[in-house]
C-alpha cells in the first residue's frame, strides 16, 4: 500500500527551510546540498492501521522489520539527516489523536459509536553508523509493519504502516528480524575496531590507554532536557576531557565513538578490552521528570551485582536499555566463568574501579557540583569488563537549570574535565606507588598534592561488592 505526501511544492519548501533554521538553533550544521534530509514527521490513524510518515527531500531505500522483547518496528535506511526535533517522538500520541477525523466530540455530535482511541505511539530516529540511519517505533503489542516511499510535489513521503497481527505471526516475524540483525552484526565485527583508533607510535605503546565512552549516540539520543540532548552533551565533554590527557603526554586516549553514531553496549566493552585499556570512563547525563529541578550534581557509579539504592537501580535499568532504544536485538551476555583466577582478576578490577571513583569524586568537587549521594553502584552492562577498571559518570541532570547551564558552557567543561584528568593522574600514581612500594618515582607535580598510596595486598583482598562511603 502506498500513500501520497499530499504536500504542495510551496509547503514542502517552507517546511524544509523551517527545519534547517530549527536545526541551526539546536546547534546542528546545515546539511550538504546532496544530502537526503527528513524535515517533517506526522502520525495518522486509519482504522486499525497507524501510519508514521516522514517527509524527505528524496526517496530512499528502506528495509522494515519487527523485533520483540520489547516489541518494536525498525526501518533501516541509508544515511538521512533528520532535521526534526528528537523530542517529537515522545509526544506522538497527541498528534495521533489530533489527526483523527472522528474524535470524541465528533462522535458525540453525530450520536455515533466512538471508535477506540489508538494506542500511544513513540518513536526515535537518527544515525546508526556512517552511511546508515534508523527509525525505531515502540509497538503496543504484536504488529506487522510495511514501508513505502512515494515522491511527488517536490517532496517524498516515507511511510511506516503498522497494524495489529496475531501473536504467532509476530513471533515468527520478530525471529526473522533478529536473524537479520545477527547476520549483519557478524559481517560488521571485522571492521568494528575502526571506531576506536589509537594515535600511532611505538614509543607510546607503554603509556596507559584511557578509553572514554560517550554514552548513547545516533538513533539513541539518551536523556533530554532544557534544549540539550544527552548524546551531544557527553560527546562534547569527552572531547574536553581528552584534551588535557593528551596534552600531558602521559596517556594514550581512545573513544568508543567520536561522532554521532550508535555503538552497542557490549561493543563498547569489547573495544576497551580489545585495545588493552588501563581505564574505562563512560560518560552520561541524567534527566528527571515532574518537579525534580532541585536534583542536581554529578554521580560516579561502579559495577555491582546489586544496586546501592533505588536511584542507582533506576539509572542502571535506564542505561542498560540503550540497545533496545536503538532497535537492536538483545545480545546474549557471556556467562560467568567459574574460575578462581578469573574471580581474583574481577575482584581486583572492581577494587581499582572503586579507588578511581573515590579520586574522581574528590577532584570533581573542586570545580563542579556533586550529587548529595555522589558514589553509587549497580549492574551496568557497560562496566562489566572483568579486567578493565571502569566507572560511569553521570555528569549532571539535564532537568536541572544549574546543571544544564554548566554542561552547555565550554568554560565549565574545560574546568571540570581538567579535574577529571587530574583524578586519572592520582589513580595511576597510586597504582605505581602501590606496586613500587613508594620508590619515589612518581611525578607529584602533576597534581600539586601527593596521592594516597594503595596497598596491593589490600586490593587483592578487597570485597567483590563495593561498600558505600
Amino acid at each position: 500500500m502506498s500513500f501520497s505526501p499530499k504536500l504542495p511544492h510551496a509547503i514542502a519548501a517552507g517546511l524544509f527551510a523551517s527545519a534547517v533554521i530549527a536545526g541551526a538553533a539546536r546547534g546542528e550544521p546545515s546539511p550538504p546540498q546532496d544530502a537526503v534530509v527528513a524535515y517533517d514527521v506526522r502520525v495518522e490513524n486509519a482504522g486499525r492501521e497507524t501510519r508514521l510518515i516522514f517527509t524527505l527531500n528524496a526517496c530512499v531505500a528502506h528495509q522494515a522489520y519487527v523485533l520483540d522483547q520489547p516489541a518494536r518496528a525498525v526501518a533501516d535506511l541509508p544515511e538521512v539527516r533528520f532535521l526534526i526535533d528528537p523530542s517529537q517522538g515522545a509526544a506522538a500520541n497527541k498528534r495521533v489523536a489530533a489527526s483523527q477525523p472522528h474524535g470524541r466530540a465528533h462522535a458525540r455530535a453525530n450520536r455515533e459509536p466512538q471508535a477506540a482511541e489508538p494506542p500511544a505511539l513513540s518513536y526515535r530516529f537518527g544515525r546508526l553508523a556512517p552511511g546508515k540511519s534508523r527509525i525505531v517505533v515502540d509497538l503496543p503489542g504484536p504488529s506487522e509493519v510495511s514501508a513505502s516511499c512515494i515522491q511527488a510535489n517536490g517532496a517524498a513521503a516515507l511511510t511506516l504502516a503498522i497494524k495489529p497481527t496475531d501473536a504467532a505471526a509476530f513471533r515468527a516475524a520478530a525471529h526473522a528480524g533478529a536473524d537479520r540483525q545477527a547476520q549483519e552484526a557478524r559481517a560488521q565485527m571485522e571492521q568494528a575496531d575502526a571506531t576506536a583508533a589509537i594515535p600511532p607510535g611505538a614509543a607510546d605503546a607503554q603509556k596507559p590507554l584511557i578509553v572514554l565512552d560517550p554514552g548513547h549516540g545516533g538513533v539513541d539520543a539518551g536523556a533530554r532536557g532544557r534544549n540539550a540532548v544527552e548524546k551531544n552533551v557527553v560527546l562534547d565533554f569527552a572531547r574536553a576531557m581528552a584534551a588535557p590527557l593528551r596534552a600531558g603526554g602521559r596517556y594514550r586516549v581512545a573513544f568508543t565513538r567520536e561522532d554521532d553514531r550508535f555503538v552497542p553496549l557490549q561493543e563498547r566493552v569489547r573495544i576497551a578490552r580489545k585495545l588493552g585499556a588501563a581505564l574505562f570512563v563512560s560518560l552520561h547525563a541524567d534527566s528527571l521528570r515532574g518537579g525534580s529541578d532541585g536534583v542536581h550534581g554529578a554521580t560516579v557509579y561502579t559495577v555491582s551485582e546489586r544496586a546501592s539504592d533505588a536511584e542507582a537501580a533506576r539509572v542502571a535499568e535506564s542505561e542498560n536499555k540503550a540497545d533496545s532504544a536503538a532497535g537492536q536485538e538483545a545480545q546474549e551476555q557471556s556467562g560467568e566463568v567459574n574460575d578462581i583466577l578469573f574471580d581474583l582478576t574481577r575482584r581486583e578490577t572492581r577494587a581499582y574501579s572503586n579507588i578511581f571513583a573515590k579520586y574522581v569524586s574528590e577532584r570533581w568537587k573542586m570545580a563542579a557540583t556533586l550529587n548529595k549521594n555522589p558514589r553509587r553502584f549497580a549492574g551496568f552492562v557497560v562496566l562489566k569488563a572483568p579486567d578493565v577498571p571502569s566507572v560511569l559518570m553521570e555528569l549532571g541532570y539535564l532537568s536541572s537549570p544549574q546543571d544544564a547551564a554548566d554542561l552547555a558552557s565550554p568554560q565549565w567543561r574545560e574546568k571540570a574535565a581538567a579535574q577529571a584528568a587530574l583524578a586519572i593522574d592520582d589513580f595511576f600514581r597510586s597504582r605505581s606507588e602501590g606496586t613500587a612500594q613508594g620508590d619515589g618515582q612518581s611525578d607529584s607535580a602533576a597534581t600539586g598534592q601527593p596521592a594516597q598510596r594503595v596497598d596491593a595486598a589490600a586490593v587483592q583482598s578487597a570485597p567483590a561488592e563495593p561498600r558505600m562511603p
